[in-house]
């Protein structure tokens, strides 16, 4: 099991699962961890997995685990290749089934018995790894294969997975001394239970705040289809007859965009700005403040001056100068946009005879009305023309027009979750790419945001491809019985940007799990670059239609999507980048602040900055699950690097006449999209190209220029 592979079933067990039952029981049916699969495409399955059987799965995977490397560490033969490197690469098989099930699950349908079982097993797992990274006798072979590497013939790609090896024992403290090694053990299990519970911390204060509406002329401006998604939320708390707003996305975005009462707005607001920050049980204050205490010591324990120079090394941006260098230049134009959009909010205030000037709560609800003064824009003219299943099978057209390929509805196979949706993705001859899951809705277990993971990963065994099984999870609002799904904008080129990173992963062609991961700042291009054809006149087109009559959407709005679509980028773009320069803030700390008061912080690396008060980050620090539970640590600012690269990418069609030009998109495949990491990212990306990218498009297509 390859370093990136562990780093990443790490995460995974910060989950939960659909199950309900006890995770101390024993277990009641056979555990299916422990035969092959017999589903169909080999897919987990979900409908026989019991949470009784992770921790016996788990640790016989441990334990199974550790017999392959000490195989590898005991052959009296010398370290070869093969004999050390793919065998390192290629153990841990049934440790990794576990981890993928676990892991796939556990964001989507949390509950109390599992997270007692991550707190369990999260260290056990911390101290697996470790004892993998810090082993000295597989060091050693490593480094002699390392060592000896010019003599072996090695293709570019193995070449790349010895390289990657070698440099995770090194960046994992192989090269420490025992005591030092001892201390980065306690750090790591220290900051892997941190990030647990700075998740565990969200989900709870998401979950915990209700907005109960009782009085029918509290619901004014809201939409018909919000109305009756907070009717059946009421309903299943036993609230019939009361509406239920909640700090899920889908529920507190388009109440804020909406709802006429100020009063209400400003509650869910400050709700929904302050979860993890109310100073009880789950507050995440002290979790953070120890968080970025122990990732310093990390760094500096292995020779880093802070956390950043530790990430960033892996990155494509190498250092945090590059990071604020992109982020100053954007910040500028962003925040100069934003004071003019502040401008028309209150001037809409004033409008309507408001005696006052807008605030955090007004901002949603007063650009919409700008926007509609502006450009004669109301979104909830598009939502009609964007019902899901539409959208999805937009995103499917596309993919089709660019390469060919196809996506079949599969009715009769396990599914992560009953509502969930799932595909058999093939190539233009026919030939099968893997199996993609689709999963719209929200619901009280389930992680706040969208994402996409997977069940399996692609590889090759016995020389036929693995193929991959990928899912993409949303927080869309449920309809209401008998209504359709019907997404905003922004949800539509969400739905784009997740199946983006589905195709990144189905496209997938790397013999071993070592050379699979590009660098966080580049895995968002696949994404991003996806969301440009969202849009576009020829694709809404084709899926646009009117869920009730089936009309295609008329040229006259989107003409409006057209000349609307850069207004509120200030609003957007800040808020964003505020989020950014605060990881980045933190992690550039290269001094202990044992008197760190989170808040004071915060506000600091904000107010010095002109960062006007009616824009909160898009996450403020006590709910930033992207930095502080592991996953974009040092590198939120990797959606913006990758704008870089997808605006300046979507140009390459645009420059033909043609955005669906067969020989870019072919490019696009071959150079970025199959390869995994196995060439640099940079030169990936100019394989493609020709060139180094520009940041002019991004700031034309934000409007920032």
């Amino acid at each position: 099991m390859n370093k990136a592979l562990m780093a990443a079933g790490l995460a995974v067990v910060l989950g939960a699962c659909s199950s309900s039952k006890k995770s101390d029981v024993a277990e009641t049916t056979p555990n299916p961890f422990f035969t092959e699969y017999t589903t169909p495409f080999g897919v987990p399955p979900f409908d026989k997995i019991e949470v009784a059987h992770y921790k016996p799965a788990f640790l016989k995977g441990m334990e199974e685990h550790k017999k392959e490397i000490d195989t590898i560490v005991n052959n009296t033969e010398e370290p070869t290749f093969e004999n050390t490197i793919v065998a390192l690469d290629q153990s841990g098989e049934l440790l990794n089934k576990v981890l993928y099930a676990f892991g796939g699950q556990s964001s989507v349908n949390t509950t109390d018995e599992i997270q007692e079982l991550e707190q369990e097993l999260y260290p056990l797992f911390s101290a697996h790894s470790d004892d993998i990274s810090l082993n000295p006798a597989l060091f050693a072979r490593v480094k002699a294969v390392y060592d000896n590497q010019a003599s072996l013939g090695l293709n570019k790609e193995q070449k790349k997975l010895l390289e990657e090896t070698y440099k995770g024992f090194v960046r994992g403290g192989a090269n420490l001394d025992a005591d030092n090694q001892a201390k980065l053990r306690e750090l790591n299990e220290k900051i892997s239970v941190l990030e647990l519970t700075f998740g565990q911390n969200m989900l709870k204060e998401t979950n915990a705040f209700k907005l109960v509406i009782d009085k029918k002329e509290d619901l004014a401006g809201l939409p018909e289809s919000l109305v009756a998604a907070a009717a059946e939320t009421a309903a299943a708390d036993s609230m019939e007859g009361k509406w239920v707003f909640t700090l899920h996305n889908p529920s507190v975005m388009p109440f804020l965009q909406y709802a006429d009462n100020r009063a209400l707005r400003e509650k869910i607001f400050k709700a929904y700005i302050n979860r993890g920050n109310n100073g009880n049980e789950n507050d995440n204050k002290e979790v953070v403040k120890q968080l970025v205490a122990a990732r310093l010591d990390k760094a500096k324990l292995l020779g880093y001056e802070d956390f950043a120079a530790y990430v960033l090394e892996e990155n494509m941006a190498k250092n945090e100068k590059n990071v604020y260098n992109l982020l100053d230049q954007v910040w500028t134009p962003a925040l100069k946009k934003a004071k003019e959009e502040l401008a028309d909010i209150n001037a809409e205030i004033r409008k309507e005879g408001g005696n006052f000037d807008a605030e955090g709560w007004d901002w949603r609800y007063y650009a919409d009305k700008a926007r509609q003064a502006k450009f004669n824009m109301d979104e909830n003219e598009v939502r009609p023309y964007l019902e899901l299943n539409h959208v999805r099978d937009g995103a499917f057209y596309v993919a089709n027009k660019l390469y060919g390929i196809t996506f079949t509805e599969i009715k009769d196979i396990p599914k992560p979750d009953p509502d969930a949706y799932a595909f058999e993705c093939k190539d233009k001859d026919g030939s099968p790419l893997g199996v993609l899951y689709m999963d719209f809705y929200t619901r009280p277990g389930k992680s706040g945001g969208a994402w996409c993971g997977g069940y399996r990963s692609q590889t090759y065994k016995d020389g036929k491809r693995v193929d991959p099984i990928v899912t993409t999870v949303f927080n869309f609002s449920k309809p209401a019985a008998g209504q359709p799904a019907l997404l905003s904008a922004d949800e539509a080129e969400t739905v784009f940007h997740e199946f983006g990173h589905a195709l990144h992963s189905l496209f997938g062609d790397v013999h071993y799990y070592g050379v699979a991961d590009v660098p966080r700042d580049f895995v968002e291009l696949p994404s991003q670059v996806n969301e440009h054809w969202v849009f576009e006149p020829e694709v809404l087109k084709v899926y646009a239609k009117h869920y009730e009559t089936g009309e295609v959407i008329p040229q006259e709005l989107v003409d409006k999507i057209v000349k609307s679509g850069k207004y509120g980028q200030g609003f957007a773009t800040v808020e964003y980048l505020a989020a950014s320069l605060l990881d980045m803030d933190y992690h550039i700390l290269k001094e202990q602040q044992p008197d760190m008061d989170v808040e004071a912080f915060e506000a600091n690396a904000l107010n010095s900055r002109g960062l006007i008060r009616q824009i909160p980050p898009r996450y403020r620090t006590t709910y930033f699950s992207h930095t502080m539970t592991g996953g974009y640590t040092a590198g939120y600012y990797s959606y913006i690097w990758a704008e870089v690269l997808d605006a300046d990418a979507f140009e390459a069609y645009k420059e033909t006449g043609d955005i669906f030009n067969p020989e870019v998109a072919a490019k696009f495949r071959t150079y970025v999209l199959t390869p995994g990491g196995i060439d640099d990212a940079m030169v990936m990306y100019k394989n493609f190209r020709g060139k180094e990218p520009s940041i002019e498009p991004l700031l034309k297509n934000r409007g920032l220029k």
